[in-house]
């Protein structure tokens, strides 16, 4: 049996301002702890008298519509995956008010191998409004609204995000397994068109990877990096970062800001990515070089800037694109795409 090197920790710093965090963080391109960044929250001080202090704190946010929420058997214990040949999931989607939700997270710390239950990425405003005018940040944009995760002990597979993001344990602990973005292909992708929660997920278990089955993950685990954050503590996730999340309390509550740095004009790269495999893949491969050249040039400018020969007045496509020039690319695109046909 082939031993896994321990991922190295990820690298630590305290509270500090956004110009701070900008400048030296965010431009290292490396995931961060930023431990007490959220300790005097008063979520987070609620939590510190345990977890019906904690549930009592949130239980002033209540409201009575239903919110969107995730039931695992406890046979899966608390992994939310695939079914075995994949082409399902082994949980269940349904809808809950908030109240009875909580209580039975209360109800379930009890249970050894009770249920997995989860209320997941819902903004902070619609799930506990007011929580947000008491409970922020200043590392973000201010537009970045929170999302909520809330629920029992669970295991998320490692996924990336498509933007940026800082996560913070307001309850319980979390830890947290990254890979670089260039392990993709260590890490054993699932399927595109059924994942847990929207970007592909590892089908490698990290708690007992399957070497003879994912031979490749030994070369993303030398390069894999951990951390375990508590209460009031954050981390930062770089853009496509691959993780996966533990949280490894009865009751767990996390609170997470993506935001995106890119102008909110352009389109969404992930329909780019796509459109690209199902229109270039089975291509012969001399026709996947040239559209490889191609993207090389126009897509990622490994030659400098395409149109630095252009005058301004003839850049066209080359410059950013207005909000209506991308309404107008993706009306194209939606003609293009019900005619079976991109010319």
């Amino acid at each position: 049996m082939i031993a896994l090197p321990a991922p190295r920790p990820v690298r630590e710093l305290g509270p500090m301002d956004r110009a701070t965090f900008d400048t030296e963080v965010r431009a290292a391109g490396q995931p961060v702890v930023l431990r007490d960044l959220a300790a005097d929250w008063p979520a987070v001080r609620a939590n510190r008298d345990g977890d019906a202090a904690m549930v009592a704190y949130l239980q002033r946010f209540l409201h009575d519509r239903p919110v969107n929420a995730i039931v695992g058997d406890p046979s899966i214990q608390g992994r939310f995956f695939y079914n075995e040949d994949l082409t399902g999931l082994n949980f269940v989607r349904g809808t809950s008010p908030l109240a009875p939700f909580l209580d039975r997270l209360l109800r379930e710390r009890e249970q050894p191998t009770g249920y997995a239950m989860a209320i997941q990425s819902i903004l902070a405003p619609e799930l506990l409004p007011g929580f947000v005018e008491e409970n922020g940040i200043d590392l973000v944009p201010r537009e970045a609204l929170p999302r909520l995760w809330l629920g029992t002990a669970l295991r998320v597979a490692a996924h990336y995000d498509l933007m940026e993001n800082i996560g913070i344990v307001v309850t319980g602990r979390r830890r947290f397994t990254l890979f670089p973005p260039d392990q993709v292909g260590n890490l054993y992708m699932g399927p595109l068109d059924v994942t847990p929660a929207g970007t592909p997920i590892s089908l490698v278990d990290l708690a007992a990877p399957d070497l003879e089955r994912f031979p490749r993950f030994a070369e993303a685990a030398a390069h894999a990096q951990v951390a375990e954050l508590a209460p009031g503590d954050a981390i930062y996730i770089p853009f496509h970062w691959w993780h996966a999340v533990d949280s490894l309390e009865p009751i767990n509550l996390f609170a997470n800001y993506w935001w995106a740095p890119a102008p909110a004009a352009t389109l969404n790269p992930q329909d780019a990515l796509l459109h690209a495999m199902f229109s270039l893949r089975l291509l012969p491969e001399d026709q996947r070089a040239a559209w490889r050249t191609m993207f090389d040039h126009l897509v990622f400018q490994t030659g400098g800037d395409p149109a630095a020969h252009l005058p301004a007045s003839a850049r066209g496509m080359f410059e950013m694109p207005s909000a209506d020039q991308v309404q107008q690319i993706r009306e194209t695109l939606r003609v293009a795409l019900e005619r079976g046909t991109v010319r």
